[in-house]
């Protein structure tokens, strides 16, 4: 199949104009005067072919509204600022090596130009959140700022607690995944001087499109390809973070799967085979199973959220997107 059919295609080939202009505002932001590493580092992870899923929300949601302005420009290259800052500071946080099928910046410069760059761009978005001049888009998305920034930590205290559940998991996913693109979506409605109830309705796709999304992410990390997936499979296992699939089946372990349990996640001792054993285990206790369907009933409260919004092409996109962000669960 073409990837020109994908939803994701068509709502970027709908926005294609706004999208080369949010481009060319995070060229210009990502610039330094002074640091030439600040743009070699950004450059590194900004092209390196990112769907642009959350600013294109930010477009959508504005454009749906119909928002004639300039401001939703500046929006969506503040939550692509946002976004890619905090990709910088989770793999120094996760040690990764791998993103989006490439080398992560701290393996190719170091820990310290990764986190000092994520703070650039953090800064780099409050100006532009700034110069909109509207202070509810300043509160939403400095708010989600600071609600991923909480998820991340406690997702740093819940990783290995075997007692982590599925109201802590979703609150850490709510945090770290889910926050920013009710931001995006909100902040479209809002710049746009949408009425509240398409707001609420926006805000409400926004957050149950980024629940599926990373219910998704965290099923292919046990049930994906490698490949497919633009890290390395396994990567949450090797980690030790206590996602859905784990935590239903740690729910349902005997004895024996306990002890697999404690020694691989809570102790971290981790051997050749591990990965393979806890897949069968996962497998065999169906918890992929219903991991994927949590991850399309999301998808499925992310349309209906769309219903009160106005009929419009874009809102069928949105609705589309929906099925295709949890499609890679199939």
């Amino acid at each position: 199949m073409q990837s020109t059919t994908h939803p994701h295609d068509h709502l970027a080939d709908w926005l294609a104009g706004d999208l080369a202009r949010v481009n060319a505002l995070i060229r210009a932001r990502m610039a330094s005067e002074h640091a030439p590493r600040i743009p070699e580092v950004t450059a590194h992870l900004v092209e390196a072919g990112g769907k642009r899923i959350r600013p294109m929300l930010t477009l959508a949601a504005a454009r749906l509204c119909g928002y004639e302005g300039e401001n939703h420009i500046r929006l969506a290259a503040t939550v692509e600022f946002i976004h890619t800052a905090t990709l910088l500071h989770d793999d120094v946080v996760d040690e990764s090596t791998k993103r989006r099928g490439r080398p992560t910046a701290n393996l190719l410069w170091d820990n310290k130009s990764s986190v000092l760059v994520g703070d650039y761009l953090f800064a780099r978005a409050f100006q532009l959140m700034v110069a909109t001049e509207n202070l509810r888009v300043l509160d939403i998305l400095s708010n989600a700022a600071a609600v991923i920034a909480e998820g991340e930590v406690l997702q740093l205290t819940a990783a290995q607690n075997l007692a982590t559940d599925e109201t802590i998991y979703l609150q850490v996913i709510r945090g770290k995944t889910a926050a920013l693109f009710s931001a995006a979506t909100e902040s479209g409605g809002v710049i746009a001087g949408a009425p509240e109830e398409v707001i609420r309705a926006l805000f409400a796709y926004g957050e149950a499109l980024g629940i599926g999304f990373q219910i998704v992410d965290d099923f292919l990390d046990y049930g994906g390809a490698g490949d497919a997936i633009g890290k390395n499979l396994g990567d949450d296992f090797r980690e030790r973070k206590l996602t859905l699939p784990v935590i239903r089946a740690l729910a349902q372990a005997d004895a024996g799967e306990r002890v697999f349990w404690e020694r691989v996640i809570a102790r971290g001792t981790q051997e050749a085979g591990d990965l393979e054993q806890a897949i069968d285990i996962l497998n065999r206790r169906g918890t992929l199973a219903s991991t994927r369907e949590t991850a399309l009933d999301w998808a499925r409260t992310a349309r209906e959220a769309l219903t009160v919004l106005p009929d419009h092409p874009l809102r069928d996109m949105l609705a589309d997107l929906a099925d295709y962000v949890v499609a890679r669960v199939n």
